[in-house]
């Protein structure tokens, strides 16, 4: 693969990562966007603080994996495999790590 190959195939995996990680963030930033019970619980916060984050990682990360295979071991599809293995490692931890925070629906 050429350099203008290689270069090319770096910059759809840190845009397909940062796709891929918005999207899968999408679902339960939700409830601070809609508000929950009559919109009484409505954080924008995660608009523009946790949503330009989760972008950003998702690009770097596969793009770091990316370019640190491809310079150490020179094969790009060994690199592309490695990319998208941290992408989805780095999905399943914001999964399993971020949660937005709700209060309680009704506090007495």
């Amino acid at each position: 693969m050429r350099d203008e190959g290689q270069g090319c195939a770096g910059i759809f995996l840190a845009a397909s990562g940062a796709a891929v990680a918005v999207l899968s963030w999408a679902p339960r930033a939700r409830v601070s966007v809609d508000g929950g019970f009559e919109g009484m619980h409505r954080d924008l916060s995660v608009l523009y603080v946790d949503l330009p984050l989760i972008a950003a990682g998702g690009a770097l990360v596969p793009l770091a994996a990316w370019l640190l295979t491809l310079r150490a071991l020179r094969r790009p599809w060994l690199a592309a495999v490695i990319a998208a293995g941290a992408l989805a490692l780095g999905i399943w931890g914001l999964l399993s790590w971020w949660t937005p925070y709700q209060r309680p629906e009704f506090t007495g």
